[in-house]
Protein backbone atom coordinates (compact mmCIF):
# COMPACT_ATOMS: atom_id res chain seq x y z
CA UNK A 1 0.00 0.00 0.00
CA UNK A 2 2.81 2.49 1.12
CA UNK A 3 4.13 2.13 -2.65
CA UNK A 4 1.35 2.32 -4.45
CA UNK A 5 0.55 5.64 -2.04
CA UNK A 6 4.05 7.27 -2.85
CA UNK A 7 3.93 5.71 -6.54
CA UNK A 8 0.36 8.11 -7.03
CA UNK A 9 1.80 11.07 -5.53
CA UNK A 10 4.71 11.12 -7.32
CA UNK A 11 2.47 10.98 -10.50
CA UNK A 12 0.43 13.54 -9.55
CA UNK A 13 3.39 15.94 -9.09
CA UNK A 14 3.28 15.85 -5.40
CA UNK A 15 6.66 18.01 -3.76
CA UNK A 16 9.04 17.25 -0.97
CA UNK A 17 7.34 13.85 -0.11
CA UNK A 18 8.63 12.15 3.32
CA UNK A 19 7.61 8.56 4.22
CA UNK A 20 8.20 8.83 8.17
CA UNK A 21 7.98 4.70 9.58
CA UNK A 22 5.03 4.84 12.56
CA UNK A 23 6.03 0.85 13.19
CA UNK A 24 6.88 0.45 17.47
CA UNK A 25 6.11 4.20 17.86
CA UNK A 26 2.00 4.24 17.66
CA UNK A 27 -0.69 1.95 16.97
CA UNK A 28 -2.55 4.56 14.35
CA UNK A 29 -0.71 3.36 11.79
CA UNK A 30 2.21 1.69 9.78
CA UNK A 31 3.55 4.76 8.06
CA UNK A 32 2.79 8.58 7.67
CA UNK A 33 4.10 10.58 3.89
CA UNK A 34 3.59 13.97 4.31
CA UNK A 35 4.34 15.67 1.05
CA UNK A 36 3.18 19.43 -0.36
CA UNK A 37 1.46 20.64 -2.90
CA UNK A 38 2.05 24.07 -4.86
CA UNK A 39 -1.44 25.74 -4.33
CA UNK A 40 -4.92 24.95 -2.43
CA UNK A 41 -5.91 23.52 -5.84
CA UNK A 42 -3.14 20.99 -6.29
CA UNK A 43 -3.20 20.28 -2.66
CA UNK A 44 -7.15 19.35 -3.28
CA UNK A 45 -6.54 17.52 -7.02
CA UNK A 46 -3.74 15.68 -5.56
CA UNK A 47 -5.61 14.26 -2.29
CA UNK A 48 -8.70 13.88 -4.21
CA UNK A 49 -6.94 11.63 -7.00
CA UNK A 50 -5.24 9.49 -4.16
CA UNK A 51 -8.47 9.10 -2.50
CA UNK A 52 -10.59 8.01 -5.62
CA UNK A 53 -7.38 5.63 -6.96
CA UNK A 54 -7.76 3.50 -3.81
CA UNK A 55 -11.26 3.49 -3.98
CA UNK A 56 -11.38 2.17 -7.03
CA UNK A 57 -8.57 -0.13 -7.47
CA UNK A 58 -8.02 -1.49 -4.15
CA UNK A 59 -11.72 -0.64 -2.32
CA UNK A 60 -10.13 1.25 0.09
CA UNK A 61 -12.63 3.87 1.67
CA UNK A 62 -10.48 6.57 3.40
CA UNK A 63 -11.67 8.93 6.18
CA UNK A 64 -10.68 12.42 4.53
CA UNK A 65 -10.22 15.88 6.73
CA UNK A 66 -9.61 19.39 5.21
CA UNK A 67 -10.23 18.72 1.53
CA UNK A 68 -12.49 21.77 1.09
CA UNK A 69 -9.80 24.10 2.77
CA UNK A 70 -7.21 22.99 0.69
CA UNK A 71 -4.24 24.01 3.17
CA UNK A 72 -3.86 20.62 4.65
CA UNK A 73 -5.53 17.34 3.78
CA UNK A 74 -5.09 14.31 5.87
CA UNK A 75 -6.60 11.26 4.37
CA UNK A 76 -6.31 7.90 6.55
CA UNK A 77 -5.90 4.82 4.75
CA UNK A 78 -5.70 2.22 7.78
CA UNK A 79 -2.06 1.75 7.44
CA UNK A 80 -0.96 4.95 6.00
CA UNK A 81 -1.64 8.10 6.94
CA UNK A 82 -1.15 10.64 3.91
CA UNK A 83 -0.51 14.62 4.75
CA UNK A 84 -0.87 16.79 2.20
CA UNK A 85 -0.01 20.41 2.66
CA UNK A 86 0.77 23.77 1.20
CA UNK A 87 4.42 24.67 1.50
CA UNK A 88 3.34 27.68 3.70
CA UNK A 89 1.78 25.43 6.26
CA UNK A 90 4.19 22.73 6.17
CA UNK A 91 6.54 25.12 7.63
CA UNK A 92 4.57 25.54 10.23
CA UNK A 93 3.73 22.53 11.74
CA UNK A 94 7.05 20.92 10.91
CA UNK A 95 5.30 16.85 11.60
CA UNK A 96 8.56 15.57 9.91
CA UNK A 97 10.93 16.78 13.15
CA UNK A 98 7.72 15.70 15.59
CA UNK A 99 8.68 12.58 14.32
CA UNK A 100 12.32 12.16 13.56
CA UNK A 101 13.99 9.62 16.10
CA UNK A 102 15.26 11.59 19.04
CA UNK A 103 19.27 11.92 19.53
CA UNK A 104 19.27 8.72 21.80
CA UNK A 105 17.78 6.71 19.35
CA UNK A 106 19.59 7.15 16.36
Amino acid sequence: MLAYILSSLEDDKAEEIVTVDLRGKTAMADYMVICSGRSSRQVSAISEKLVDKLKAEHGRLCKVEGKDAGDWVLIDTGDVIVHVFRPEVRDFYQLEKMWQPSPAEA
